[in-house]
């Protein structure tokens, strides 16, 4: 799929990313593939570039959801109209990541990777944390959501960018998942199996990342309720008009 690329936001990774890197060009070898160092302090940008991958580096930490916006701008100037998002920790193998990419969906869909926490071994916090997210997210987009966490998805570049979401932390996943049910973009879930390794290393904070994604989604909903009226009444001018 010449239009696809994957996307590794990475953050002090350099003791994983070499093996996701390889990982990747095993089961996609025709695939660009983007590394957003997000301000790391260890070796993660050289160790990137010495296995092929095109390297975008942050000064400093802006947090996973700039770093992703960032790589799918690069994406798009790439001329790439899908991407896959890869965690660096080792957590998402190529070859569910590949499953994601053959999934039979429309190009301009959003698939969801959607985990089984209690068979892979998540942390209790995890599913916890998950579970949280899950409950407020559903109810938000008026739709059973069965996982709005995990980094493992595949997005269509521009109608993902055009969306405009604001998060630039772990929210940005969620605020993207409701703005892109909001617009009408089709959203396609498909089971993927994860792997969660004793000596993981997470930056995702299990008490404090949940709320402020439920902060983030809040204020998504105020501007998508502010602007329904304005939609609605736009509409109907242009019906009586024609």
């Amino acid at each position: 799929m010449s239009d696809a690329c994957v996307i590794v936001p990475a953050l002090d990774a350099a003791a994983t990313l070499g093996a996701v890197l390889d990982d990747l060009h095993m089961h996609m070898p025709a695939l660009e593939v983007v590394v957003v160092d997000d301000g790391s302090r260890d070796d993660t940008a050289r160790i990137a570039r010495e296995h092929g991958a095109t390297v975008i580096a942050h000064p400093t930490n802006l947090g996973k959801g700039a770093a992703l916006l960032a790589g799918l701008e690069e994406a798009r100037a790439r001329g790439k109209r899908v991407a896959l998002t890869v965690d660096a920790d080792g957590q998402h193998p190529a070859a569910e990541a590949k499953a994601l990419l053959e999934v039979d969906a429309p190009e301009r869909a959003l698939v969801l990777g959607v985990r089984d926490l209690d068979r892979d071994g998540a942390p209790r916090a995890n599913r916890v944390s998950n579970g949280i997210s899950n409950f407020f997210l559903s109810r938000f987009a008026q739709r059973t959501l069965h996982d709005t966490q995990c980094g493992l998805r595949r997005y269509p570049v521009a109608e993902t960018l055009a969306l405009g979401a604001r998060g630039r932390g772990y929210d940005f996943e969620a605020e993207v998942l409701l703005r892109a049910l909001w617009s009408g973009m089709t959203v396609v879930e498909r089971p993927v199996r994860v792997l969660y390794p004793d000596d993981r290393i997470t930056h995702f904070h299990v008490a404090r990342d949940p709320w402020r994604i439920i902060r983030t989604v809040v204020a998504a909903l105020g501007d998508h309720w502010l602007r329904a009226p304005h939609d609605h009444a736009s509409s109907g001018h242009d019906a009586s008009g024609a």
